[in-house]
């Protein structure tokens, strides 16, 4: 599985760096290395949505609050 966090200007300012952290900590916590991805992007091009991560294609929007229940509905539940 393929992560992929938008690290421009918009979503680093909504907190995409404490995203893209409590993801790698999940990731390491649940043994999953070597079955999730984690890549950033620059913009996708919807600012507007705050932190923008892309899941096997679709897209969410993360605030740093909601990274661990969006890892246990998104990610887990897929695994």
């Amino acid at each position: 599985m393929k992560i992929t966090i938008c690290i421009g200007s918009s979503c680093h300012i909504k907190g995409s760096r404490q995203v893209v952290e409590q993801l790698q900590s999940l990731v390491s916590e649940h043994g999953l290395t070597d079955k999730v991805e984690l890549a950033g992007t620059f913009c996708i091009g919807k600012c507007q949505n705050g932190v923008n991560v892309i899941v096997d294609g679709e897209t969410f929007s993360v605030t740093p609050e909601i990274t661990q229940t969006f890892f246990e509905r998104e990610v887990l539940a897929r695994l």
